[in-house]
């Protein structure tokens, strides 16, 4: 097969809407599944207060050692923290906005860089306008994926600095106010996290946590979560999910077919989503194994930046957030 050198483009409208009604058609007991999970939470003080005990702990080891527990612990605990902000996204720990919104800053403190609060008004667009460029900043820059190409070398280094792409492809959504008192908020919460950590702790300390975060999201068998949730050869289908075992250290995030069918069922609900309504779900497409991801999609040439599906604009630019 040649190479790409687009994204795939479809004239059919994102199909999770479609199938999130004809699930609740055939199975109207889904609808319990639908709700808050407090007890998130928790596990998000669970989490952070490993975090700082980790850091407290290799505050005087060798570099060896704190790169290695980085890599080894810190990631997952980070990637476990990225879901929980997702959820507080999603708003599915409190029915308080402004308590999810402060969850998941709490979250995001050990990752040092603010991200909780813009995640969210990003992310929910990305829910309403899967695959349209100009409102889906999941999708990478036309430029992007022209950059990294389909060579390995191009597609690893895409890979060790992929939050700093995230980040760049934020600029290209001009319907979204960038800053206001949330985000401020946010960013003096982490920034001010980050310091007390560095002059408390020392310095190791600090670069435990900053190890963590990039190996959480860079070239890390986690990584392959961004991946697979919407890049595949499989031009018909662009969302797929994750069943391997890694989904008991990452609450559930494989489960990424069934989020976007109902976005407003919490984490711990997703596995008995796809049991209640397993015709939907068995026969599709799915991966069993992050690091085979990872694997295929540095070292398969026919895989890509451009390896996702793409639409036109058919909607209004603000609609009603789908949820049911």
């Amino acid at each position: 097969m040649s190479q790409r050198t687009d994204f795939v483009h479809s004239a059919k409208q994102e199909p999770h809407r479609l199938r999130t009604r004809q699930i609740l058609q055939q199975h109207p007991e889904v609808r319990k599944l639908i709700g808050k999970n407090h007890y998130t939470f928790f596990a998000i003080l669970g989490i952070v207060g490993a975090q700082v005990a980790l850091a407290w702990l290799l505050r005087g080891q060798s570099w060896w050692m704190i790169i290695g527990a980085a890599y080894l612990l810190g990631a997952f605990a980070d990637h476990a923290l990225f879901v929980m902000i997702h959820e507080c996204a999603h708003h599915l720990l409190f029915k308080s906005r402004a308590a999810n919104r402060l969850a998941g800053i709490l979250a995001n403190l050990p990752q040092l860089f603010p991200s909780s609060v813009s995640f969210e008004r990003y992310h929910i667009k990305h829910h309403s306008f899967q695959g349209i460029h100009e409102l889906d900043a999941d999708l990478p820059n036309y430029w992007e994926a022209k950059l990294i190409n389909n060579s390995f070398f191009g597609k690893a280094v895409w890979l060790l600095i992929y939050p700093v792409f995230q980040a760049i492809r934020v600029f290209r959504m001009k319907e979204i106010k960038p800053v206001d008192g949330w985000v401020i908020l946010n960013w003096l919460a982490c920034i001010g996290f980050g310091v007390a950590m560095y002059m408390v702790f020392g310095p190791k300390a600090f670069y435990y946590l900053l190890f963590s975060f990039f190996f959480s999201v860079g070239l890390h068998p986690l990584v392959a979560r961004w991946i697979q949730e919407h890049y595949s050869r499989d031009r018909a289908q662009d969302t797929h999910s994750y069943y391997g075992p890694l989904n008991r250290l990452c609450f559930n995030m494989g489960y990424h077919v069934e989020h976007h069918d109902f976005a407003n069922v919490p984490w711990n609900n997703l596995p008995k989503l796809k049991k209640m309504a397993g015709e939907f779900y068995d026969n599709r497409f799915y991966y069993r194994s992050w690091l085979a991801v990872v694997w295929n999609f540095i070292f398969d040439s026919e895989l890509s930046a451009y390896s996702r599906v793409i639409r036109k604009p058919t909607a209004p630019k603000n609609p009603t957030p789908h949820t049911i």
